[in-house]
C-alpha cells in the first residue's frame, strides 16, 4: 500500500522563552522539508507562583451549557485539538514546574485542597487509577474511585444523569470508558470540568505524557519524527489531533485493514500544521525516527482478536533490529501494559534509549498540569 502522505513546510514561529506563571506555586525550579531549523525547546525547570470508529467533533467549550447554563468559563479536557498550540504548551509547561517541585519534596502547594475528584472506570487501569488519584492527593485533593460495578453507567442509570450527579457532589470528573460517545454525554450534561481518562477513540492525557517525556530527553517537541508501530488506534488518534496543532513528523506504520480512522487522518493532514503518513513498511518508516512507539495489538475489548491479531501484525514487531534501523539517536516509548515478546521484545523495554518508565511516570505529572489549567488554579 502506497504511504498516505501530507506534506507541508513546518511554520518557523519560535515557542516563548518565558513559562507560564502561578501566583500559587512558591518559587523554587514527500516533497521533503528539514527539521533541522526547527527551534529546541529546552526543559524549564522554574518553578513559579462514539464509538472508535467515529470521528468526534470538538465539544469542549467555554460555552458549553448544562440545563441552558453556562460552565462559568470552565473547560472540559476531552481531544488535545479542542486546545490551541499555546494553551498545550503552557498545559506542558506547568506540568515540568510542579513536577519539579514535587521532586524536590516540597509539599506545600496544595491547590486542590478541599476539593473532590469522582473518578468513573468502566475500564479498569493501574496507571490511570493511581496516576490520578496519587497526583490530586499530592496537590492538596480527595479522589474517589468509581469501578465498572459501582455505577454501571448506561445501564443502572444513564449518563446524563451520572452526570448531572456526581458534578452537584465533585468539582471534576474524570472518566475511564469504553464507547467515545459516553465521554461526550458526561461533558454535556456536566456542570463541572470532564477530563477524557481514555476512550475507544482517543487517549489524550497520555499523549500530554509523552509529549512532555519527549522534551524532557529530546529537548523539543516541534520538528521531532515520531513513528508508531502497530494497530491504527486510540493513541494514533491522539497523536494526529496533536500533529493538528503543534507540527512535527508523524508516522503510523500499520498492517493494511488496521489503518487509524480516516476522518482523523484527514483533519490531521489538512490542518497543514505537520508531515502526516500512513504506512505499511514499519522498516522504511523508523529511518531517522526521534521516537519509535507501540502499543499492544490487541487492547482491552480485543482479547478475543488476539490470536488473529497476531497473526496479522508479523513484521511489526518492535525489535532491536527494527531499533537498529531507526537509528542510535532514536527513543523507545510505549504506553503500557506492555506484552513482551509479542508487539515489542524485552530487550528493546529494557535497552538504555527505552524511556517507557519516565513516560510512565510523567501521567501523572501531566494530568496534575490538565487538572490545574481546568480549575483555573
Amino acid at each position: 500500500m502506497a504511504a498516505i502522505s501530507c506534506h507541508c513546510a513546518l511554520p518557523s514561529t519560535k515557542l516563548s522563552s518565558s513559562s507560564p506563571l502561578s501566583t500559587n506555586l512558591p518559587s523554587s525550579r514527500s516533497a521533503r522539508f528539514s527539521f533541522a531549523s526547527a527551534p529546541t525547546r529546552p526543559i524549564r525547570l522554574r518553578i513559579s507562583c462514539q464509538t472508535s470508529a467515529a470521528s468526534p467533533s470538538s465539544s469542549s467549550s467555554s460555552s458549553s451549557s448544562v440545563n441552558g447554563q453556562a460552565k462559568s468559563g470552565l473547560k472540559d479536557f476531552l481531544h488535545i485539538s479542542d486546545f490551541d498550540k499555546e494553551t498545550i504548551m503552557k498545559i506542558l509547561d506547568r506540568a515540568a514546574e510542579v513536577k519539579a517541585l514535587l521532586k524536590s519534596g516540597d509539599r506545600s502547594f496544595l491547590p486542590f485542597k478541599g476539593k473532590t475528584m469522582a473518578m468513573i472506570f468502566a475500564k479498569p487501569s493501574m496507571r490511570t487509577r493511581v496516576s490520578f488519584e496519587t497526583g490530586f492527593f499530592l496537590l492538596g485533593g480527595h479522589a474517589i474511585y468509581l469501578g465498572p460495578d459501582d455505577i454501571q453507567m448506561g445501564k443502572r442509570e444513564e449518563t446524563r444523569d451520572v452526570a448531572r450527579v456526581l458534578s452537584r457532589y465533585n468539582d471534576v470528573i474524570m472518566a475511564r470508558v469504553f464507547a467515545h460517545q459516553d465521554i461526550l454525554d458526561l461533558a454535556r450534561y456536566s456542570s463541572v470540568p470532564v477530563i477524557n481518562g481514555l476512550t475507544d477513540y482517543n487517549h489524550p492525557c497520555q499523549i500530554m505524557a509523552d509529549a512532555l517525556t519527549m522534551i524532557e530527553h529530546i529537548g523539543r517537541l516541534e520538528g521531532t519524527k515520531v513513528v508508531y508501530v502497530g494497530d491504527g488506534n486510540n493513541i494514533v488518534h491522539s497523536w494526529l489531533l496533536l500533529a493538528s496543532i503543534i507540527p512535527f513528523h508523524f508516522v503510523c506504520a500499520c498492517p493494511k485493514g488496521f489503518e487509524p480512522d480516516a476522518k482523523t487522518v484527514e483533519k490531521a493532514q489538512l490542518a497543514g500544521i505537520s508531515k502526516i503518513e500512513i504506512t505499511n513498511d514499519p522498516k522504511e518508516a523508523v529511518k531517522g525516527a526521534d521516537v519509535v512507539y507501540s502499543d499492544v495489538w490487541a487492547s482491552m475489548g480485543q482479547k478475543e482478536e488476539a490470536a488473529y491479531r497476531r497473526q496479522a501484525f508479523q513484521g511489526f514487531q518492535v525489535d532491536e533490529n527494527l531499533m537498529k534501523q531507526a537509528g542510535p539517536q532514536a527513543y523507545f516509548m510505549h504506553c503500557l501494559p506492555a506484552e513482551r515478546g509479542v508487539e515489542v521484545t524485552d530487550g528493546v523495554i529494557e535497552a538504555p534509549n527505552s524511556i517507557v518508565f519516565p513516560q510512565a511516570e510523567n501521567r501523572m505529572h501531566a494530568q496534575n498540569a490538565i487538572m490545574l489549567h481546568m480549575l483555573g488554579v
